[in-house]
């Protein structure tokens, strides 16, 4: 015998930006860290849900600071930016 009842279920809907406050449509990229010991940051964690254009932003920012610091370096190559971050 089956019975049955009807429950309320608290599911996601929608993430929001946490740089730019607009909807993601669950379409979003997580930045996150959790400093350990030794850092002075030691026990700080930081998570932040961000849309694709802004998470696009601070990949793209990061990849300028990366160039920027090794641009001299002889043994640096810039096309090997193309794959940033990339699994």
């Amino acid at each position: 015998m089956e019975i049955k009842q009807l429950k309320q279920v608290e599911v996601v809907t929608d993430v929001v930006c946490d740089v730019c406050n607009q909807s993601t449509k669950l379409q979003f990229g997580n930045l996150s860290a959790h400093w350990g010991d030794g850092s002075k940051h030691d026990g700080q964690r930081y998570e932040l849900q961000l849309c694709e254009k802004c998470f696009f932003y601070a990949l793209a920012t990061l990849k300028k600071e990366r160039a920027d610091k090794y641009m001299f370096d002889k043994s640096f190559d810039p096309s090997n930016l193309d794959g940033f971050g990339l699994k």
